[in-house]
C-alpha cells in the first residue's frame, strides 16, 4: 500500500480547487467543473467561492455567466440542494442522477393527489410552457395549471417555498434557476440555454462523477462519496468497486482511503504549502473532503463548522486544514469580519489572513475590519 504525507494530499486538494494556485479568469468555469460545482443555496456565498478561487474575478462576472453568458448554471444537485454548474456539463450531472431510477417522487405527487397520468402531465408541462423564458413561481403555476387543465397544481407548486415539487424536473433536465424578477426568483428551462444536449448512459455518467470527486476530494472512502453525492453507501461500494482498476488505496499517516491511480504520482510530487485561505459559507473544499479526519478538522471543533441544522461555517484554512471559522456583517461602508482561531495563532498565520481580508475587501468593494475572537498567538 502506497504511503502518503498529509503535507502532500492536503497541497493537491488546495490545486484541484484552484486555492494553490487560482484559476485564471479565462478559466473560471474550473472553479466549478474541478470542485464538482459549487453549492448554492445561499447565492453570494457561492458567488464568492468562484471568486475565491479564480483570480481576476468579480461578484458581477459570477451574475454574468449565469444570466447573460449561460456559461454557468443553478439548480438542485448533489444532495437534493442547490449547486452552480457548468451549464456545458448539466447533461452529465442529469444522466448520473438518472431520476427515473427514484420511485420516491411517484409516491411523493401521490401524496399531493396526483394520478399517475397527472404526474407525467406535470413534468411534460414544466419544460413546455419554460421555452416562453423565465418564470417566477406563480406564473409557473399558473401556467401548468392551464396547460393541464388540473388547477389543483398551482396550490402544489405554489404551496412549497423550498421548492420539492419542481426539483424533479431539476433532476430531469427540465428546469432551473433563471435571472431574479423584481427580486423574485424565476425558472427557466435550462435545454434553451444549453442548446444541443448529449445523452451519457446512467451508469457511465455517475462514474464519471466518481473519478471527478475522487480527483478533487480524494483520497476517500465510497461512504464519503455517498455523503457528498447524497447516495446510499452500498451503491457508493458498488460504484467504486466498478472502479477498482482505476483506483489504488493509499494510508495516509495511518489513515486510508482511495485515490485515482492516475493521480498518485501528481499527489507523491507536492510539496508542503504555506497558505492561508478565508472560505465562504457551505464551500465546496469544507463540505467535500472526508469528515472525522483529524489533520483536516480536530473532531472537538467539528460542531463549530457544522451544526446540526446543516449549516456549513465560513472557515479559516491554514495549509489545506481547518484551523478556525469567521463570519461577517456589514456596517455601511464597512464590513466587520470576525475570526474565530481554534488555536493560538502565529504570525505568518494572521499576515495571512490580513491578505485575505485586504482580498474580500477588494471582492466586495467595502473597507473590512479585522476582528479576532481568540486573541493569544505565538512569536514563532
Amino acid at each position: 500500500m502506497t504511503a502518503l504525507k498529509w503535507h502532500q494530499v492536503h497541497a493537491w486538494r488546495l490545486s484541484q480547487h484552484g486555492l494553490s494556485p487560482r484559476f485564471s479568469s479565462q478559466d473560471f468555469v474550473q472553479a466549478v467543473t474541478r470542485t464538482g460545482g459549487i453549492q448554492a443555496q445561499v447565492i453570494s456565498a457561492a458567488e464568492l467561492a468562484v471568486c475565491t478561487r479564480v483570480e481576476g474575478f468579480s461578484l458581477y462576472d459570477v451574475k454574468t455567466a449565469l444570466w447573460q453568458d449561460h456559461t454557468l448554471v443553478r439548480t438542485w444537485a448533489m444532495r437534493g440542494t442547490l449547486h452552480l454548474l457548468a451549464a456545458r456539463e448539466l447533461p452529465l450531472y442529469i444522466a448520473a442522477r438518472d431520476w427515473q431510477n427514484n420511485a420516491s417522487w411517484s409516491n411523493y405527487f401521490a401524496e399531493f393527489g396526483l394520478t399517475p397520468a397527472q404526474q407525467e402531465a406535470f413534468l411534460t408541462a414544466i419544460p413546455h410552457v419554460l421555452e416562453q423564458g423565465p418564470m417566477t413561481r406563480p406564473q409557473l403555476a399558473d401556467a401548468v395549471a392551464k396547460h393541464t387543465g388540473v388547477a389543483n397544481m398551482r396550490d402544489l407548486i405554489v404551496s412549497s417555498s423550498w421548492g420539492s415539487p419542481l426539483k424533479p424536473s431539476a433532476y430531469r433536465g427540465d428546469l432551473c434557476f433563471g435571472p431574479d424578477q423584481d427580486q423574485k426568483t424565476t425558472f427557466m428551462n435550462p435545454r434553451v440555454w444549453i442548446g444541443k444536449w448529449q445523452l451519457i448512459e446512467p451508469k457511465l455518467a455517475l462514474q464519471e462523477i466518481a473519478r471527478r470527486y475522487l480527483q478533487a476530494y480524494g483520497p476517500a472512502a465510497s461512504e464519503d462519496f455517498a455523503f457528498w453525492w447524497g447516495c446510499g453507501k452500498i451503491q457508493a461500494r458498488k460504484l467504486f468497486q466498478s472502479l477498482e482498476g482505476e483506483l489504488e488505496e493509499v494510508e495516509v499517516e495511518g489513515w486510508r482511503g482511495f485515490v485515482l491511480r492516475a493521480t498518485l504520482p501528481l499527489i507523491q510530487s507536492f510539496e508542503s504549502v504555506e497558505e492561508i485561505h478565508l472560505l465562504p459559507l457551505f464551500d465546496a473544499y469544507t463540505i467535500g473532503v472526508p469528515r472525522g479526519c483529524e489533520p483536516l478538522l480536530a473532531q472537538a471543533y467539528k460542531r463549530h463548522v457544522f451544526n446540526l441544522q446543516g449549516w456549513t461555517f465560513a472557515v479559516v484554512l491554514v495549509n489545506g486544514s481547518i484551523q478556525g471559522v469567521w463570519n461577517s456583517k456589514i456596517r455601511r461602508s464597512q464590513i466587520i469580519v470576525k475570526v474565530n482561531l481554534f488555536s493560538p495563532s502565529t504570525i505568518s498565520i494572521r499576515k495571512g489572513i490580513e491578505a485575505e481580508a485586504e482580498r474580500l475587501s477588494h471582492l466586495l468593494e467595502k473597507e473590512v475590519l479585522l476582528e479576532y475572537e481568540y486573541p493569544s498567538y505565538s512569536q514563532s
